[in-house]
């Protein structure tokens, strides 16, 4: 159950990095994320009425940090998507999005199985792999160093959100994950005050046609929160992060299909070896 709840969570968090990257090509990056963590706050919360959860400061704190990371690593990684090739950024920001819980997790003493410890490497390559398009040319495409550093970022942010949720109790219902949105909301909404919201570049024209993408990011964003925070509850936090860290895969999939980004071979077989690793972290 807890690799489904993983795989469930990838999916999400891929599709809600597409249209995060869409919006963000028309509105500011630090706009998409705080309309979309606005629009699923109350969905959050109504999620969170239906679950019995009892919840502490510790709880309250973590998932406070867990929202700082989240917020940081979709604001640098919007920006990213934004001007940048949506198939090498995701797959970036995903390989440090796994390696951070992964050894913290190794570190607090999880000991997967054997071969469960075997899909962990496997995981990592297929990241990589995805991240392999050529350009007309066929050399690499290239990635402005400004891009670069704010995916390497995302993908820190990523991974303190992963660790910080997974330091949360079990007992604590969905508090988390609301009190990681609220903290987002609130961290975002500073930052735009003090005149951190500048606009990078982004046009206003066709600016209002962008709410669809920005409400479909905030709900698939959610879903991905909710599915990894009861997965890491069934399952170790080495295993879940690195199938959760599985999301470019959907990105680069709705980029092929929506915005005609080429999916070539290396990518292929990072798909294949994507689908290697989920079953050997899942078996027993």
């Amino acid at each position: 159950m807890a690799a489904v709840l993983a795989l469930v969570a990838a999916l999400a968090y891929g599709t809600a990095d597409f249209y995060g990257g869409l919006a963000a090509r028309r509105l500011p990056a630090a706009a998409v994320v705080l309309r979309s963590n606005t629009l699923a706050f109350p969905c959050l919360l109504l999620a969170n009425l239906a679950v019995a959860g009892t919840w502490t400061a510790h709880d309250a704190v973590a998932g406070g940090l867990a929202g700082i990371g989240s917020t940081v690593g979709l604001l640098l990684l919007f920006r990213a998507l934004a001007e940048g090739t949506m198939s090498i950024v995701a797959p970036i920001t995903a390989v440090l999005a796994a390696v951070m819980p992964v050894t913290v997790g190794l570190g607090t003493g999880e000991r997967p199985p054997l071969l469960a410890l075997t899909g962990l490497p496997v995981a990592l390559v297929a990241v990589v792999l995805l991240a392999a398009p050529p350009s007309a040319g066929g050399g690499r495409l290239a990635l402005p160093s400004g891009n670069l550093l704010a995916a390497l970022g995302a993908g820190l942010g990523f991974g303190l959100f992963f660790v910080a949720l997974d330091a949360t109790a079990h007992d604590a219902g969905l508090w988390p994950v609301v009190v990681s949105q609220a903290a987002g909301i609130v961290l975002l909404s500073a930052f735009r005050l003090f005149g951190g919201g500048s606009r990078n570049g982004a046009t206003r024209n066709g600016a209002g046609p962008q709410w669809p993408a920005v409400a479909a990011s905030g709900l698939f964003s959610a879903v991905g929160h909710v599915s990894f925070l009861l997965a890491t509850r069934r399952g170790l936090l080495a295993l879940v992060a690195v199938i959760a860290s599985l999301y470019p895969a959907s990105t680069v999939l709705l980029a092929r299909i929506f915005l005609g980004e080429r999916i070539v071979g290396l990518q292929r077989l990072g798909a294949v070896l994507a689908g290697v690793a989920v079953v050997l972290v899942s078996l027993p």
